[in-house]
């Protein structure tokens, strides 16, 4: 899916919405494509329905028009302290707002685990509809991001959080 920060590859199952890669060119979408077969066992079909509904709901989002995503998703790539800390993130933050790795730890009750909670958005298998961009340190930058700390400004600027960028 081409959108404003570059190429995305969506890969869904029956569950739901199961994977987002950034920058998905040809090498990076048939590295991610082989992952995914051999995790779950087969290659990939095109007519799994949440595809459709993740592609029209990132269309939106990415147009300013879609605030809250509502494909279901398939938390099968996260476990244990990953999945708590990504599952408060994405039913606890909404668009236009951040948290800070610190205040995230908080909220899952890990309070020493800060830079656990960096782990586990470096470790996210959905970014933009389980948006770690919205999560930021705590001195007043924007922290880490694994698609880029351009690709996280651009997203912060679209959710209104950050200036637009000039050009």
């Amino acid at each position: 899916m081409e959108t404003p920060i570059g190429p995305l590859l969506l890969a869904a199952t029956r569950e739901g919405l199961v994977r987002v890669v950034f920058h998905a060119d040809g090498r990076t979408a048939r590295r991610e494509l082989t992952r995914l077969e051999q995790f779950f066992g087969g290659p990939p079909t095109a007519a799994v329905p949440h595809l459709a509904t993740a592609t029209a709901e990132l269309t939106a989002y990415f147009a300013g028009e879609l605030r809250s995503f509502t494909v279901p998703l398939d938390w099968s790539q996260s476990a244990g302290f990953t999945a708590r800390v990504l599952r408060a993130l994405a039913s606890g933050v909404p668009y236009g707002d951040v948290v800070g790795y610190q205040d995230l730890a908080d909220r899952v009750g890990e309070p020493g685990a800060a830079r656990a909670v960096g782990a586990a958005m470096g470790a996210n298998p959905l970014p933009v509809v389980v948006p770690c961009h919205r999560v930021v340190a705590s001195d007043g930058g924007i922290g880490g991001f694994g698609g880029g700390l351009e690709t996280k400004r651009l997203l912060l600027a679209l959710e209104g959080v950050l200036p637009a960028p000039l050009f």
